[in-house]
Protein backbone atom coordinates (compact mmCIF):
# COMPACT_ATOMS: atom_id res chain seq x y z
CA UNK A 1 0.00 0.00 0.00
CA UNK A 2 2.99 2.22 0.24
CA UNK A 3 1.23 4.53 3.13
CA UNK A 4 3.12 7.24 5.19
CA UNK A 5 1.58 7.73 8.32
CA UNK A 6 3.49 10.77 9.13
CA UNK A 7 1.52 12.79 7.04
CA UNK A 8 -1.43 12.13 8.46
CA UNK A 9 -1.46 15.37 10.51
CA UNK A 10 -1.16 17.77 6.87
CA UNK A 11 -4.84 17.07 6.32
CA UNK A 12 -6.93 17.16 9.58
CA UNK A 13 -9.84 18.03 7.89
CA UNK A 14 -10.42 14.32 6.29
CA UNK A 15 -9.90 12.39 9.87
CA UNK A 16 -12.64 14.89 11.20
CA UNK A 17 -14.71 13.83 8.63
CA UNK A 18 -14.74 10.42 9.57
CA UNK A 19 -14.45 11.10 12.91
CA UNK A 20 -18.05 13.51 12.57
CA UNK A 21 -19.20 10.43 10.38
CA UNK A 22 -18.58 7.92 13.37
CA UNK A 23 -20.55 10.33 15.62
CA UNK A 24 -23.31 10.15 13.43
CA UNK A 25 -23.23 6.21 13.17
CA UNK A 26 -23.22 6.18 17.03
CA UNK A 27 -25.87 8.33 17.77
CA UNK A 28 -28.14 7.30 14.94
CA UNK A 29 -27.58 3.30 16.17
CA UNK A 30 -28.37 4.66 19.60
CA UNK A 31 -31.59 6.93 19.28
CA UNK A 32 -32.91 3.78 17.04
CA UNK A 33 -32.33 1.27 19.54
CA UNK A 34 -33.95 3.11 22.11
CA UNK A 35 -36.77 3.81 20.35
CA UNK A 36 -37.48 0.66 19.53
CA UNK A 37 -36.30 -0.83 22.67
CA UNK A 38 -33.53 -2.99 21.23
CA UNK A 39 -31.99 -5.54 23.18
CA UNK A 40 -27.69 -4.86 23.11
CA UNK A 41 -27.40 -7.98 20.52
CA UNK A 42 -28.61 -6.09 18.01
CA UNK A 43 -26.93 -2.77 18.70
CA UNK A 44 -23.73 -4.19 18.65
CA UNK A 45 -24.19 -6.47 15.82
CA UNK A 46 -26.31 -3.59 13.44
CA UNK A 47 -23.39 -0.99 14.19
CA UNK A 48 -20.52 -4.26 13.57
CA UNK A 49 -22.65 -4.73 10.06
CA UNK A 50 -22.47 -1.02 9.19
CA UNK A 51 -18.93 -0.75 10.00
CA UNK A 52 -16.80 -3.92 9.23
CA UNK A 53 -19.97 -5.50 6.86
CA UNK A 54 -19.82 -9.29 6.11
CA UNK A 55 -16.80 -10.43 7.77
CA UNK A 56 -17.50 -9.51 10.85
CA UNK A 57 -21.11 -9.14 11.89
CA UNK A 58 -21.61 -12.89 11.82
CA UNK A 59 -18.81 -12.87 14.36
CA UNK A 60 -20.16 -10.83 16.84
CA UNK A 61 -23.57 -12.44 16.98
CA UNK A 62 -22.13 -16.16 17.42
CA UNK A 63 -20.41 -14.10 20.31
CA UNK A 64 -23.77 -13.77 22.03
CA UNK A 65 -25.14 -17.18 20.87
CA UNK A 66 -23.91 -19.72 17.94
CA UNK A 67 -27.01 -20.01 16.37
CA UNK A 68 -27.54 -16.05 15.52
CA UNK A 69 -24.77 -16.02 13.10
CA UNK A 70 -27.45 -15.72 10.03
CA UNK A 71 -28.91 -13.63 11.58
CA UNK A 72 -25.31 -11.39 11.47
CA UNK A 73 -25.31 -12.19 7.61
CA UNK A 74 -28.92 -10.88 7.32
CA UNK A 75 -27.89 -6.86 9.10
CA UNK A 76 -24.50 -7.49 7.05
CA UNK A 77 -26.09 -7.42 3.74
CA UNK A 78 -28.53 -4.52 4.80
CA UNK A 79 -25.80 -2.54 5.78
CA UNK A 80 -23.84 -2.93 2.76
CA UNK A 81 -27.23 -1.58 0.93
CA UNK A 82 -27.44 1.12 2.79
CA UNK A 83 -23.67 1.78 3.33
CA UNK A 84 -23.01 2.10 -0.13
CA UNK A 85 -25.19 5.33 0.23
CA UNK A 86 -23.62 6.26 3.14
CA UNK A 87 -20.09 5.49 1.72
CA UNK A 88 -21.23 7.99 -1.65
CA UNK A 89 -21.94 10.94 1.04
CA UNK A 90 -18.52 10.23 2.56
CA UNK A 91 -16.14 10.69 -0.30
CA UNK A 92 -18.27 13.46 -1.55
CA UNK A 93 -17.57 15.35 1.65
CA UNK A 94 -14.36 14.56 1.65
CA UNK A 95 -14.14 15.88 -1.59
CA UNK A 96 -15.42 18.86 -0.59
CA UNK A 97 -12.66 19.21 2.38
CA UNK A 98 -9.80 18.37 0.50
CA UNK A 99 -10.73 21.51 -2.22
Amino acid sequence: MQMDLSQIGQNLGLISVGIIWMMIHITIILLVARMIRAPFFYVAVGSMANVGGAASAPVIASAFAPGLAPVGVLLAVLGYAIGTYGALICAYLMHMVAG
